[in-house]
């Protein structure tokens, strides 16, 4: 399964994405709203994870590359453990490619397909209140504030839109 825009192709994790979503999951600034640094074997476990999600789910989180250079950029896409109250749509862009409006448009392409190939009445995204870079592309998509969760200690603003309220262009 995979997905494209205009710039970017979203497709399942490989093994050959370790070293570069390593070098993310190590740079204490990309990591600051979504669990902290962390080592390779971390970044292993962490896509294991997500593979195991496609096929618990039918669906999970797609590695995001530059189409043109093949670079991975960073990720997005669905995620829903069983202590999640609904399917999350998340992103995180890798620093060096930040500010190139890569989140919102995974992020918009993404919700397309939850909505309209997964079936899905409405969809979340769970962003620490101080994240405010993610909070703008979820509000550039259609979200909106709509209650509080708690994961780990953190609390988090749940932000959600229905199919009848999602921005897609």
């Amino acid at each position: 399964m995979q997905l494209e825009t205009d710039r970017l192709l979203l497709r399942q994790f490989r093994a050959d994405d370790i070293d570069a979503y390593a070098e993310m999951v190590a740079d204490d600034e990309a990591m600051r709203f979504v669990g902290g640094v962390g080592t390779k074997a971390d970044a292993w476990r962490r896509m294991a994870k997500w593979a195991g999600q496609w096929v618990l789910r039918g669906y999970g989180e797609f590695a995001v590359e530059e189409k043109v250079t093949g670079r991975f950029v960073g990720l997005c896409g669905p995620y829903y453990p069983i202590d999640w109250p609904q399917a999350e749509l998340g992103w995180q862009i890798a620093r060096p490619s930040w500010g190139q409006g890569y989140a919102p448009e995974a992020a918009r392409a993404c919700a397309r397909w939850m909505f309209e190939d997964l079936g899905m009445p409405r969809i979340i995204s769970m962003i620490d209140p101080q994240n405010a870079a993610s909070i703008r592309v979820a509000e550039k998509l259609g979200e909106r504030v709509d209650g509080k969760f708690v994961s780990k200690g953190s609390g988090l603003l749940i932000y959600a839109m229905s199919r009848d309220e999602f921005v897609s262009t």
